[in-house]
């Protein structure tokens, strides 16, 4: 985040923790409204990994779960970069701007992939850097999110649902949530934010991770690297690895669950109605009649309305048959929820 940008979002009475707006001053309140108004959040809690050169495509095609191929200016996707083992290592949206791919993933995973990243480029044309202060980036979401965008930007976001649009120097991105949802990418945000923030409420990091947990959206973080095959976060499911697409990293590994194998676990939503500390990714999950983990916490944000949602990893005929529990048996049960898809096979 450059110290202009900083400047201008603590004027606005952003509170920062380690370089993340956390909130703007009133967590309880942002939450309520980005789950029934019109909100505008600063996204600084994820980062950017700029990829170029004349080997590219055909670089991260050989890396990931999905099909690169498919990425151009106006279309991104969500894709993962696997273990040799299928396992999630870094999650991510990826997209396409000044003939340049961008990674969009968490601050905290950007220095870790970035070096792995470097040991398999090898002789290939391919420049790997991050520019997440070179670019700020920020979301509208909300029932009136596409019209406040068409008004402050003077022309409309794209329609579609991982749809991409670049003009005048600004990329807007739509992407799946409760309610319309748009991620923007400015060298000169400033003006973009100010026009918005006049009829939507600025929110943090919490209150933008509360939508994605209840778009049924996992991330994976440093706690839960190669925790998890991409089907036990549903990634087949919303889109984001693809089985046609060719060898990647862990593709066999991938592609034998899918087609031989037996999923035996997968990802829910649920409530946690905890007063105390917030569930963290990582938390291991219990049934009442065994010492043994059934799962772990994926992602987990407070709820306006009191304890906490969560994404999480648990085996099918436990959470099927029997109570799950955060952390151990005397602890908080999970009340399952409803995923906003329906799930494939």
């Amino acid at each position: 985040m450059t110290e202009t940008w900083t400047q201008y979002l603590q004027k606005a009475g952003a509170r920062f923790e380690n370089h993340t707006v956390i909130h703007f001053g009133q967590p309880d309140e942002e939450r309520q409204q980005a789950l029934h108004g019109d909100i505008i959040a600063d996204l600084s809690h994820l980062g950017l990994i700029k990829v170029t050169g004349n080997d590219a495509n055909k670089f991260l095609q050989g890396q990931f779960t999905n099909d690169v191929r498919q990425v151009t200016a106006k279309h991104s996707q969500l894709s993962a970069w696997c273990s040799s083992k299928g396992r999630i290592q870094f999650n991510f949206r990826l997209f396409q701007r000044d003939n340049a791919y961008y990674l969009l993933l968490p601050r905290e995973s950007i220095e870790s992939m970035l070096k792995r990243l470097r040991m398999y480029v090898l002789r290939a044309n391919v420049t790997l850097e991050e520019v997440s202060e070179n670019l700020p980036h920020f979301a509208v979401a909300g029932i009136n999110s596409t019209q406040i965008l068409t008004d402050c930007l003077g022309f409309a976001p794209p329609p579609e649902m991982d749809a991409s649009l670049t003009l005048n120097q600004i990329t807007v991105l739509h992407i799946p949530g409760p309610q319309p949802r748009y991620l923007v990418f400015s060298e000169t945000p400033q003006n973009m934010w100010e026009c918005a923030a006049k009829t939507v409420r600025p929110v943090g990091a919490s209150a933008w991770q509360l939508l994605d947990i209840l778009a049924g959206l996992p991330q994976i973080v440093p706690a839960t690297a190669e925790e998890f095959v991409p089907q036990m976060v549903n990634y087949q499911t919303i889109g984001g690895v693809n089985f046609k697409k060719g060898c990647y990293t862990g593709q066999e590994i991938v592609a034998r669950m899918q087609y031989l194998g037996t999923l035996k676990r997968r990802m829910y939503l649920a409530k946690i109605n905890t007063d105390s500390s917030l569930p963290q990714p990582g938390d291991a999950l219990y049934v009442a009649t065994g010492e043994q983990s059934v799962g772990k916490i994926v992602n987990a944000q407070t709820h306006p309305d009191g304890g906490a949602v969560a994404l999480a990893v648990i085996q099918i005929n436990s959470a099927k048959t029997e109570d799950i529990y955060w952390q151990s048996q005397q602890r908080e049960r999970l009340q399952l929820m409803a995923l906003p898809y329906s799930l494939k096979s």
